[in-house]
């Protein structure tokens, strides 16, 4: 049967489909990048915000408050770690880690460095013998050496680091020592945020975190550079170049903190530790980068100021 010419006529004829122009390519790449961002921002904001501001009125008029706080963010933080490594058939020892990550802070107060790689030590220790036992003692444990190895991974990521924040406002002018440290976190974090919102096009380390741009990274190392001199130049009365040290120093430490916390959870299969903070997830998603900076402000300030 042949086919009718008219019909023929008005069947329609497949469009090809165009290339984007290159316009219409980078506008898809910034609308890309904007919803990688990864985050509710209003939530976030208001939620950082209202940490910020209370933190700052605690290192004003009662700084010694300030370890009870960090004691309880390191309490939740260990247990939302504990949880999550439960949830993926880990059986770390629980008990003696989030009794230990509380030793380790209160031990810095009246002794110090000393006090606080003590309770660390000890805190290893029973966690070891803990699980070699809590099976009973006719019955061997299974995965033995993983529990133990992860159950000390924490207790090194979550209070361990957390002790320097507590050693920094112990210091003679802590409360301001923290104050420059928070600052500095800030301006990390608002610098890489911009930069890799605006001008992220080159991934960091896309295996592990694909959102990780160097524009992001330089945004940060910009930001944290010039916060860093301008804070410890008229907060603390250091020189520009202790500044200078000190926000590069911050940044480095923080953007290994995001990815450690992004491979465990790439690991876990997880997006979040935890859900406590609107718009940031758990409070170990908000001490992932702030945990290692703790320890480099404590080191550049111990021993340039």
């Amino acid at each position: 049967m042949e086919d009718n010419p008219a019909t023929a006529a008005e069947s329609p004829v497949p469009a090809v489909a165009q290339p984007p122009t290159t316009e219409q390519a980078e506008a898809r790449a910034a609308e890309k990048r904007k919803r990688s961002a990864g985050r509710n921002l209003p939530a976030a904001l208001a939620v950082g915000v209202a940490l910020g501001v209370g933190l700052i009125l605690i290192l004003v008029f009662v700084p010694k408050v300030f370890l009870a706080v960090l004691a309880a963010a390191v309490a939740v933080a260990t247990w939302e770690v504990a949880k999550r490594m439960r949830e993926a058939d880990v059986l770390i020892p629980r008990v003696p880690l989030l009794l230990g990550g509380q030793a380790i802070i209160w031990l810095a107060w009246p002794y110090g460095a000393d006090g606080a790689l003590g309770a660390f030590g000890a805190t290893a220790l029973v966690a070891m013998v803990w699980r070699l036992f809590s099976g009973g003692l006719r019955t061997a444990p299974r995965n033995f050496l993983r529990d133990t190895a992860i159950g000390v991974f924490i207790l090194s990521w979550v209070p361990l680091l957390a002790g320097f924040a507590a050693l920094l406002v112990l210091e003679d002018n802590g409360s301001m020592w923290v104050l420059a440290f928070m600052i500095g976190v800030v301006c990390s974090d608002v610098g890489g945020y911009v930069a890799g919102v605006l001008f992220g096009r080159h991934p960091m380390v896309p295996a592990i975190s694909p959102k990780k741009s160097w524009e992001g990274l330089a945004g940060s190392l910009l930001f944290s550079a010039v916060g860093g001199v301008l804070t410890v130049y008229y907060l603390l009365d250091g020189s520009w170049l202790t500044g200078l040290i000190f926000g590069v120093g911050l940044v480095f430490c923080a953007t290994l903190g995001d990815l450690i916390e992004s491979q465990v959870k790439r690991e876990l299969g997880i997006k979040d530790m935890g859900t406590l903070l609107p718009g940031h997830g758990g409070i170990m998603d908000r001490l992932d980068s702030m945990l290692p900076s703790a320890f480099a402000a404590w080191l550049v300030f111990t021993a340039l100021l």
